[in-house]
């Protein structure tokens, strides 16, 4: 049973909503990240059941002291690809160096990439074929943790929207039509894809996490099914009630965008995704966990829409 749990990178998107769930769930929750500024601010909202603590993950001594007062670490922390490598590796061990010490169990969140190009929805049992650099990645950090020694949860998620959502396709293009009537969109927009609310995610999490029999395994969290850029469009429009549509970015764009843009230079490769996307298959969570919390699209847009309507006009008002 988990009394007190750590969050690192609890200021990035799904660190906020698991350290927001978690306090939800009555559990304290050590919220670790290196912006004390943002953490403070962000205690506003999660309440009297999260502590804060700033610290660099690249510090071993940093994690040490923040999780050694917990009984589990949700390992949260993103980074630009630009740093991935080798930045990823070195906070995940040191993660998992601590962890070892202090008889930690460890809870990973993980996207979809080393999974590869799958033709039918990903199964946790599926045969994996990265064939990209970051999938490669991805996978020989999933392989460590695997043989760390480590009790561990590896969580795969579709890509995020929601609140605090920053670094997001989705959110990408809804800050443009909140502003305009026109927002870029990555990718072809007829093409159904999954996105996962990301507080819905957060407590699937916090819920396997709870369950002692969920650890030394994969397991998928998926969205509330698929949808497509125009479907999104639609329903931002009738929120906005304005004509919202989106332009398609491709890819011969994008990787002219990235001789300025070392971002977008690094997300060239991941534009697989948004031509034949890859879908997670819940049905193991859903079997031996129970129902994942499915936000359904329109729902969550809207909520995500007037997130950042608010945030506009705040920024408007100063």
């Amino acid at each position: 049973m988990i009394k007190k749990a750590a969050v690192l990178g609890a200021t990035g998107g799904m660190g906020y909503a698991l350290t927001e769930a978690l306090c939800r769930k009555n559990i304290k929750t050590i919220a670790f990240a290196r912006s004390e500024e943002n953490l403070f601010n962000f205690k506003k909202e999660w309440g009297p059941y999260a502590e804060i603590f700033a610290g660099d993950a690249m510090n071993p001594i940093d994690i040490e002291k923040a999780v050694s007062e917990a009984d589990a670490v949700f390992h949260a922390i993103n980074i630009p690809y630009q740093n991935w490598d080798p930045a990823l590796s070195i906070i995940l061990e040191n993660i998992l160096d601590v962890c070892r010490k202090q008889k930690k169990p460890f809870i990973y969140v993980d996207n979809i990439y080393s999974y590869g190009l799958q033709s039918l929805p990903a199964k946790e049992t599926s045969s994996r074929n990265p064939h990209t650099k970051k999938g490669k990645l991805r996978q020989t950090l999933i392989e460590s943790i695997k043989h760390s020694g480590v009790p561990y949860i590896i969580a795969h998620f579709p890509d995020f929207y929601g609140p605090h959502t920053g670094n997001t396709l989705l959110h990408y293009t809804f800050e443009q039509i909140i502003k305009k009537h026109t927002g870029l969109f990555v990718g072809k927009t007829n093409i159904t894809r999954e996105f996962l609310y990301i507080k819905d995610g957060a407590k699937a999490l916090a819920e396997l996490a709870s369950k002692e029999e969920a650890y030394g395994e994969v397991w998928n969290i998926p969205g509330a099914g698929t949808i497509t850029g125009e479907e999104i469009a639609n329903i931002a429009s009738k929120h906005l009630k304005k004509q919202v549509s989106f332009k398609p970015v491709h890819r011969w764009m994008i990787r002219a965008i990235g001789i300025f843009d070392p971002l977008m230079r690094e997300f060239t490769e991941m534009m697989y995704l948004n031509e034949t996307p890859v879908i997670l298959d819940g049905s193991k969570y859903e079997e031996r966990i129970g129902p994942i919390p499915k936000t359904a699209y329109e729902d969550g847009i809207k909520e995500t829409l007037d997130y950042l309507l608010n945030n506009h006009e705040k920024s408007a008002a100063i």
